[in-house]
């Protein structure tokens, strides 16, 4: 039972996700969204430990010390803001600025999440609240932290209709500069050989 359980929440999730991706001009990602969590090393992992008013993840940690769902999961989702890790300059692990495409897809996932969580508690304030309540804020890049909390304040105050038209326009202007500021790093690699 738990199984099944378990298996609607993930779909319910994604499909609220995919529901809000387009919204953001995001289909693909839409489209494609956590299917690792139907992999077996997340799948089996996410029924054992389905608890349906949370992430199963937060009970297979408390259970064994750690998520091997997360693991999984994080390492192939690029919507997380922990795959966006690697050593800076100076050797450290540091953050790295989410591309837009990904911060928009972070940003409907976490209101899918809620919606799913909270059902009818959920709110426009409810992703806000949660980022604001989390710890995590300085394993992010400053950047990312900031766009993500200006979304999510602005769906707070004037609702998720203007904020995913916002988030829309920002990940097109965004994506034009990241892949021109792409092409200047190359253009500059390459004439330094």
């Amino acid at each position: 039972m738990k199984m099944l359980k378990h298996f609607l929440t993930v779909t319910r999730h994604r499909l609220k996700v995919c529901k809000y991706c387009f919204k953001a001009g995001l289909i693909w990602q839409g489209l494609t969204h956590d299917l690792s969590k139907y992999s077996p090393s997340e799948f089996f992992a996410g029924a054992r430990f389905y608890q349906g008013n949370m992430s199963p993840q937060v009970k297979e940690r408390v259970v064994l010390g750690y998520s091997s769902a997360w693991l999984h999961h994080k390492g192939r989702n690029k919507h997380h803001f922990e795959y966006w890790r690697d050593v800076d300059k100076s050797g450290k692990n540091a953050p790295v600025k989410m591309p837009a495409k990904y911060l928009g897809e972070m940003i409907c996932d976490r209101v899918a999440a809620c919606r799913i969580y909270l059902k009818k508690d959920y709110t426009c304030r409810s992703a806000l609240e949660y980022f604001e309540r989390r710890t995590d804020v300085g394993y992010m890049h400053e950047e990312t932290a900031a766009d993500l909390r200006y979304f999510l304040s602005l769906m707070a105050e004037k609702g998720e209709a203007v904020a995913f038209r916002e988030l829309k326009a920002y990940i097109k202007e965004q994506r034009k500069t990241e892949k021109a500021e792409y092409r200047t790093k190359i253009k500059r690699y390459k004439s330094e050989k």
